[in-house]
């Protein structure tokens, strides 16, 4: 295979006229931003409604 020689950056590397500045050099690729995560509960949260909804079963309130 012929390799070309070398001169300068290939060719899609050049900027083009309107569009985004280049990245500072060390500094990662622009991203959008992230979804926001889901809301996560404490686990104690979780377990104290386990604890009311197996009392209120044994207490005969749910059926």
């Amino acid at each position: 295979m012929d390799e070309r020689p070398h001169d300068g950056p290939p060719h899609l590397a050049r900027s083009v006229p309107g569009g985004r500045p280049p990245t500072p050099d060390g500094d990662r690729f622009p991203q959008p931003p992230r979804a926001p995560a889901p809301v996560r509960w404490p686990g104690w949260v979780i377990a104290a409604v386990v604890l009311v909804l197996m009392v209120a079963r044994i207490a005969g309130v749910l059926r």
